[in-house]
């Protein structure tokens, strides 16, 4: 059975004790647009289209935009997706953001074509009619946030969001008629929108057409996106957050009786050994430093002195992580976390080695926690 975080604003005194942070819901500063090419559309119409959905993806349709995933019939993850209400000619559908590059996952057209048997629905992909654009503010700052979060949390680790009722609603700067959504996925990730093709976001931003930027932006909020954060056919939801990010999995809440989650993915820095970071450095993009290879093996080894007083422990311990969306110095991982405990503790180094212009180097890997991540309180009944 699972419980709920709840921290009333008396609480605030004591939300480091409860791993809990805040976030300033209105950040200062320009906004940046970017429209994300790896983003294709799809369109679902017709009378039975919720109903059609419901069937097909990890939670239940909502009235509103929301973010989802559809997943395998082994519990694994196809699609993360985005899914935005839309009327067309009269009749009820809905768009669908999803990664439109090839993977070992069924094409997303060909899945849901497959279900659609008897039902009265009408899928086409209409990726050349709407684009999809994120819009985010270029200097968010950290402060109070004015509402409480609360949690639905398990005993495996999983911890999911409980939005408030118009949290995902756009602010009034944008025209009534727009299609989109606030980016709940992380505090600060801005909104997510579907433009008409060949037209940009309709409010006052800096447009960037380096989408390092926005991948700069997802990396340093902790938010895995598309294949190459979240493989097809081999990630499972937990492990890739979805559950943090609001995925809202229903469908696999067994997850929260029966399973442990062993691996995370969160941010990590990137620097050639020797590195002088420490778990406490902040994480800051260098320009210097090259993009490096999407899957790497990371390997988890015992410090030196660690060693010492843990003479009977293996000198690296079992599994290894892997390296995934990153530029500048700066990724995203997926790891497991005894080891990033190990790392936390001064017990354990990360790294991996790269042929480079000198040769074969090493690289240090510095995970980070998202300080917007809660903590789950395993000594609290469920």
């Amino acid at each position: 059975m699972m419980h709920l975080v709840r921290l009333s604003r008396s609480a605030q005194s004591q939300l480091l004790g409860f791993g809990i942070r805040r976030f300033s819901s209105a950040a200062t500063g320009s906004k940046l647009a970017s429209q994300l090419s790896n983003r294709g559309v799809l369109s679902v119409s017709g009378t039975d289209s919720k109903a059609f959905l419901n069937g097909i993806v990890a939670s239940a349709i909502k009235d509103h935009p929301f973010y989802t995933v559809f997943l395998s019939a082994q519990g694994r993850v196809l699609y993360d997706a985005f899914i935005y209400p839309y009327s067309s000619d009269g009749r009820p559908g809905y768009l669908i953001d999803y990664d439109n590059r090839s993977s070992e996952a069924t094409p997303i057209l060909s899945l849901l074509k497959r279900h659609v048997l008897r039902s009265k629905v009408r899928v086409r992909d209409v990726s050349d009619e709407w684009k999809v654009w994120s819009v985010w503010n270029n200097a968010s700052q950290e402060s109070s946030f004015p509402t409480t979060r609360e949690w639905r949390a398990g005993r495996s680790g999983a911890m999911e969001p409980l939005y408030a009722e118009n949290e995902y609603r756009l602010d009034a700067e944008y025209s009534q008629n727009i299609i989109g959504t606030r980016d709940l996925r992380a505090p600060g990730m801005g909104d997510r929108l579907l433009v008409r093709a060949g037209d940009k976001p309709n409010l006052s931003c800096d447009i960037t057409k380096d989408e390092i930027q926005f991948t700069l932006h997802r990396i340093l909020h902790a938010v895995p996106e598309g294949i190459y954060d979240i493989v097809p056919q081999q990630a499972f939801p937990m492990d890739s957050d979805m559950d943090l990010m609001g995925g809202r999995q229903e469908l696999t809440v067994r997850t929260y009786h029966t399973g442990v989650i062993r691996k995370r993915i969160m941010p990590v820095s990137l620097t050639l050994a020797p590195s002088s970071n420490t778990a406490q450095s902040p994480l800051k993009p260098d320009p210097s430093i090259p993009t490096l290879p999407i899957h790497t093996s990371i390997q988890a080894e015992r410090l030196a002195s660690s060693s010492q007083t843990n003479s009977q422990r293996p000198t690296r311990p079992r599994g290894t992580g892997s390296l995934l969306s990153n530029a500048q110095g700066v990724g995203l991982a997926l790891l497991r976390l005894e080891h990033v405990e190990g790392v936390e503790q001064g017990e354990l180094v990360m790294n991996f080695t790269q042929m480079g212009d000198r040769g074969t180097e090493s690289w240090i890997v510095e995970p980070r926690r998202p300080i917007w991540w809660p903590v789950n309180d395993h000594s609290s009944p469920e």
